[in-house]
């Protein structure tokens, strides 16, 4: 049985591991066990002996949650050297590893309860040439569902991929035409701010255009920053931003230019709609395992202002990409919250 390959990081940071690093998850365990019990039902119901039935089941019950949790248990201990061989060849392993725990709990089942267990000796070897067609054909159709499960997933972070790379197909030119619309502004009235402008804008277009699909935190702010320097020039005393940043900024990794289409948004929908302007506050904190980048700004009055026109793509790209990134565990919410809008953004330390 071939089992998929794991693919490699092209796009984001979503590298799914090993096939054998889904069988540690809690659901899957959980899985495995439930499907053991289904197992021992089938088994105790196939049994035309008289008797106590809920007893048979029990018994057949512990031995097959023995051999299930044992193979698990054999193969988490062997991770490490299985990392390096081919998923093909841990198929037939996995297999193998099974057959033999079967005999292995068949055999210290009767060594244990020789006194209660009474099989024929005639028997024995039939007994045993039946548990491994069992542990074969189980075996077999557990490694068909983990196939389709490992291909399921894969196909998922594909899928995350190609819509996170459409949105920053989409991010980056909103961004750029912005900038240049602002430095186009500057250029005939005030040439030394537009030169200084176009120093930072190389430093955007190297961060948006240079390849890199993930940076420090630290290095995102300073994106920022850059960003603010070019809109301070257009909106001169209008922008006001306070940060409140931790020392050291926390070592965390993002996606290239995740938050800055926030401040972006956060200046386009606030600052620019507002006469005299406001400002922006950005506060970094370190929580438990968990970093927090919240950025607020003021919220125009509605009835005094008409409303932006654009593709609106900042916060549902941003919150795309962190949940890709992060693979659910992080994520982006927005409220509003006395005359301000508030963007948090949830980064996981790990």
């Amino acid at each position: 049985m071939n089992l998929p390959v794991k693919t490699t990081r092209n796009v984001i940071d979503t590298d799914i591991g090993a096939p054998l690093d889904s069988l540690w998850q809690g659901r899957v365990v959980i899985w495995v066990v439930l499907a053991a019990e289904g197992l021992a039902a089938i088994l105790t119901l196939a049994s035309d002996e008289p008797g106590w039935q809920w007893v048979r089941f029990g018994s057949i019950s512990l031995l097959v949650q023995w051999v299930a949790l044992l193979s698990l248990g054999t193969l988490y201990v062997l991770r490490n050297y299985l990392r390096a061989v081919r998923p093909q060849l841990i198929a037939y392993l996995a297999l193998a590893l099974l057959v033999c725990n079967s005999w292995l709990v068949l055999l210290t089942s009767w060594s244990v309860l020789h006194d209660v267990w009474l099989i024929e000796p005639t028997m024995r070897g039939e007994l045993l040439l039946r548990i491994t067609l069992i542990a074969l054909i189980v075996g077999w159709l557990g490694l068909a569902a983990f196939q389709n499960h490992w291909r399921a997933r894969q196909l998922a972070v594909r899928a995350k991929q190609a819509e996170f790379a459409a949105l920053q197909a989409r991010v980056r030119p909103h961004f750029l035409f912005n900038t240049l619309n602002t430095g186009a502004a500057l250029v005939h009235h005030r040439p030394d701010e537009a030169e200084h402008l176009l120093l930072d804008l190389a430093d955007l277009f190297r961060a948006a255009l240079g390849g890199a699909r993930e940076i420090p935190l630290q290095e995102e702010i300073a994106l920022i920053r850059r960003y603010l320097e070019i809109e301070s020039l257009r909106f001169r005393e209008r922008l006001r931003v306070r940060w409140s940043l931790p020392d050291p900024v926390p070592d965390v990794r993002l996606p290239t230019l995740s938050l800055q289409p926030l401040v972006e948004n956060a200046i386009r929908h606030g600052i620019e709609r507002i006469p005299n302007g406001g400002e922006i506050e950005i506060d970094v904190r370190e929580q438990a395992d968990m970093i927090t980048v919240t950025i607020a700004n003021p919220v125009p009055d509605p009835s005094a202002t008409q409303p932006v026109s654009g593709h609106n793509v900042g916060l549902p790209a941003s919150l795309a990409q962190i949940q890709a990134y992060t693979q659910g565990r992080g994520g982006v919410e927005a409220r509003s919250e006395n005359g301000r809008f508030v963007v948090t953004v949830r980064l996981p330390m790990d």
